[in-house]
């Protein structure tokens, strides 16, 4: 049986790492003058690439790092500090100005890149994967993660359908408010994870 505090947990690093909120402005920024059914089929196609990639980090993640020689622990401190470092860029606002940068140099379908990759499945919800699965104490809790992603990148989906009016209703003013708090609750986790990895090496006994 999987703890609810964990499922809580990893439901929380997950969408806060991967924003779906902040992904509408690029979303549409992205796929400007298309139809609503174009735009449907690049989300979806975007959705199924990032699941197929994060997936196949949360199953092979940590045996890649055993064959590299990296422990988990340290890859949790190393994590951590990436995941603190999106969350500053989210406080400070450098992350949604990186994401319009990144939508000003591509006309092409963006599905892939910069949708898919950087975008959706970004090097933070990479290594959340890994961290969050090698947390998970049996198969029930490494399934759990990875349904806890593919739930997360479902939502994100739901909002490139409904992209326009929510950005409308929620404004600049909105986004950046929620932009900011979900940056301080990344943060915080962030903290917790470069503290179970420092725990992990036994430094602290």
């Amino acid at each position: 049986m999987v703890e609810s505090a964990f499922l809580i947990t990893a439901f929380a690093t997950m969408f806060v790492v991967v924003d779906p909120p902040g992904l509408i402005p690029m979303f549409i920024a992205l796929t400007p003058g298309m139809t609503r059914e174009q735009r449907r089929a690049i989300g979806l196609r975007a959705c199924v690439v990032a699941i197929g990639i994060l997936m196949a980090f949360g199953l092979l993640g940590e045996a890649l790092l055993g064959f590299i020689g990296i422990s988990m622990s340290a890859f949790r401190i190393a994590g951590g500090i990436l995941l603190f470092l999106t969350a500053l860029d989210m406080l400070f606002e450098r992350r949604t100005q990186r994401r319009q940068g990144q939508t000003a140099e591509h006309d092409h379908d963006p599905s892939v890149f910069p949708l898919a990759i950087p975008l959706i499945a970004g090097p933070g919800a990479i290594a959340s994967m890994i961290l969050l699965v090698g947390q998970a104490d049996d198969l029930a809790g490494a399934v759990a993660v990875h349904l806890v992603m593919i739930v997360t990148v479902a939502s994100a989906f739901l909002l490139f359908l409904v992209a326009g009016p929510i950005e409308r209703f929620l404004g600049r003013t909105g986004n950046v408010v929620i932009t900011r708090l979900l940056g301080m609750l990344l943060a915080a986790l962030a903290v917790q994870f470069v503290i179970d990895g420092i725990v992990g090496t036994c430094l602290l006994d």
